[in-house]
Formats: C-alpha cells, structure tokens, sequence
C-alpha cells in the first residue's frame, strides 16, 4: 500500500498546521484591525463632541456671566448717577408741575391696581380651567342667535381684552361661528363685573356711566358680530394657531398666564397713568378747554386716546375719571373704545387671526364703538 504524505502548508495558506496551536490570537486579523480602528474613530468623535459640548457650554457660561457683569455695572452706574444728582432731582420733584404730576400718577395706579390683579388672576383661571368646548355647547346653533348670547356671556366672565383674544381664538378652534366668537371678543373685557366694578369706584358721582357703558359696548359687540355674519368672509379670517399654554400643566399653564397679563396689562397701566398724569399736569389748560367745549372735538380726541395709551380695561376707567374737563359722553368714548380696539388689541388681533383681518375689524370697530358710545350717551348722560 502506497503512502500518500500530506504536502506542508505553504506560506499563502491559512489553515493551521494540524497537531500545533494557532498562533494568531482572536483580536488579530484583518476584521480585528477594522473593528479596532473603528472603535478608535468612535472614541476619537465621542471625545470631539464631548470637547464641543464643554466648549459651548464654557461659552454660554461665559455669556451669561458677561451679561450679568453689564447688568451689575449699568446698575452701579445709574446709582451714582442719582447719588451725584440727587440735588437737581430733588428740586425738580419738589417742583408744583412734579407734585402735579405725580399725585395723578400715584392716585391712578392705587385705584387701578387691585382691580388689575384681580381681573388678570380671573381671566387666567377661565382660559386655563374652562375648556373652549363648554362655550360651544352652550351657545345657539344659529349664528344671529348665538352672537347676542356670547356677548351676554362676556357680561359674567371676568377678563381684559389681553386674554379675550386667545379665548376668541380658542372658541374659533373648536368650532364657534366666528361671529360668536367676535362679539364675545369685544363684550368681555368691557362688560365683566370687575370692568364694571371698577367703573363704578372711579365714577362715584355718576352711577349711570355703569349702565352706559354697559349697554354702549353691548350694542356695539352685537352689531359687530351681526355685521361680520353678514359681510364678513372666510378667507379674512386665518385660523388660530394653538395657545401657548396647550400641552402644560393646569398649574404652569396658569401662573404663565398670570405672569403674562401682568407684565403686559401692568406695563400698559403704568404707560396710562403717566400719560394722563402729564396731560393733567402739563398740558396748558387752554387746550384742554377747547378741545372740552367742542363736543365732537372732545369725544375724537378721546376715542384717539384710548387707541394710543391702550390700557387694559380694569384700569381705563380711574384713567378716564381723571380728565375732568372732558363731558361724561366724551369719557364714554374712551371706555368703549379702548376695551375693543388698540394698539396692543390690533397687534394681537394680527397674530391670532391675520392681518387682512385685523385691518378690516379694526377700522369698522373703531367708527361703531364711537356712534355706540355717541348714541349711548345722549340717552344715558
């Protein structure tokens, strides 16, 4: 019998010589050497990241602590500014226009105040804790019936027109005619109890100023809402976006509300009370009465006003008590005006519905609260 001998490995192959070990060990190799150099790749990125990472937060630490040194030291600054000049401004406060001044501004901010913070704490309660939906099972099917109910309903609902927009806009959401929705929009902020509440206290010798305004902004809700339902178009209306607050808890949804408000219903308040505060103080007295002795003059005059200082209607009314020289219609003007249609209304208007259809709701707004409060007062006053 032949005997066939096994040919010696040669140097290309790569099977192991039987009886003797393997000399390659398992991390040795080819493979082995890609998946260690791809391992090294992913350390070497994971540490560039980690790099990147400290480096824009060492930047934004750095930021932010340049900020604060800005802060402190403008701060620094104005103090030493008042302790240099303290003398001047003690003069010119100690000065009878300055007294003036500042009694109006003062009076004005303690009287409107407490009012503001309770209708800001109401109004952030309803559009957090009231579902959008309840309105529209409560309203009429028929949109002319279902416009004098949601003006009706602004009479029982506390909030100033800060968060009357968002409320419209939600009601739109869900389904409301908008007509509805419009007329709720301009009722609520001026019918409210706290609105009319706070009438009363600043017109103390003029109950009827309540009623007045009352049925004056009423009138003026339903007629806007009728004549949108008639006139008005889908394609100017742009359907509102989702709230802020959506998506949070009732509680965070709330205090951001109510920080929300107050910043911006605050800030309004205080911009009003040093407005009329320097009408009242410096503005020749002459001007005053010849824009007082003409009715038409004065009532204008005043709608214009409520546009420009556009304060949040729990405080208008202390602002409209303090223009004494003006006639009780003319203050009217004022208190139906301004709860409908401002400056701050008109660009919160623009970014919840659009702004084709804000340049046509607050013109129209603008000319029926004046004929409202007009017709109102003649009656009334």
């Amino acid at each position: 019998m032949a005997i066939t001998k096994a040919a010696p490995p040669t140097a290309d192959s790569h099977e192991p010589v039987a009886g003797s070990p393997d000399t390659r060990s398992p991390g040795t190799g080819p493979a082995a050497t890609a998946d260690s150099t791809t391992d090294a790749k992913s350390a070497e990125s994971k540490s560039a990241g980690s790099n990147s990472a400290d480096t824009k937060s060492a930047g934004s630490k750095s930021a932010e602590s340049k900020s604060a040194d800005t802060k402190s030291l403008a701060l620094i600054v104005l103090l030493l500014v008042l302790v240099v000049l303290q003398g001047p401004i003690r003069g010119a406060l100690s000065a009878p226009v300055m007294q003036s001044w500042m009694t109006v501004f003062v009076a004005v901010l303690v009287q409107a105040l407490p009012f503001l913070v309770l209708g800001v704490l109401l109004s952030a309660a309803i559009a957090v804790f009231v579902p959008a939906s309840f309105f529209a099972r409560a309203l009429p099917k028929r949109p002319a019936l279902a416009v004098p109910v949601a003006g009706v309903a602004g009479a029982i609902l506390p909030g100033c027109e800060c968060a009357s927009v968002p409320v419209a806009g939600a009601l739109v959401r869900r389904g409301v005619t908008p007509a509805a929705a419009l007329a709720f929009l301009l009722s609520a902020p001026a019918i409210n109890p706290i609105v009319l509440t706070a009438t009363a206290v600043a017109f103390p010798r003029s109950p009827e100023m309540v009623l007045a305004r009352f049925v004056a902004s009423l009138l003026v809700a339903c007629v806007m809402g009728w004549l949108w339902q008639r006139l008005g178009r889908t394609d100017w209306l742009r359907p509102p976006e989702r709230p802020h607050h959506e998506g949070q808890g009732k509680g965070a949804a709330f205090w951001g509300s109510v920080r929300h408000d107050v910043m911006h219903a605050g800030g309004f308040l205080v911009i009003g009370a040093m407005a009329a505060a320097t009408l009242k103080a410096v503005a020749p007295a002459s001007w005053l009465r010849t824009a007082a002795d003409n009715p038409l003059v004065a009532i204008l005059a005043l709608a214009v006003l409520a546009v420009l200082l556009s304060i949040c209607s729990e405080a208008d009314a202390f602002v409209a008590a303090s223009l004494t020289q003006f006639s009780l219609t003319a203050k009217l003007a004022f208190l139906v005006v301004g709860p409908m249609i401002d400056l701050k209304l008109f660009a919160m208007q623009t970014g919840t519905f659009g702004r084709g259809f804000a340049l046509r709701f607050a013109p129209a707004t603008f000319v029926l609260a004046i004929a409202g409060a007009v017709l109102t007062g003649t009656v009334l006053l």
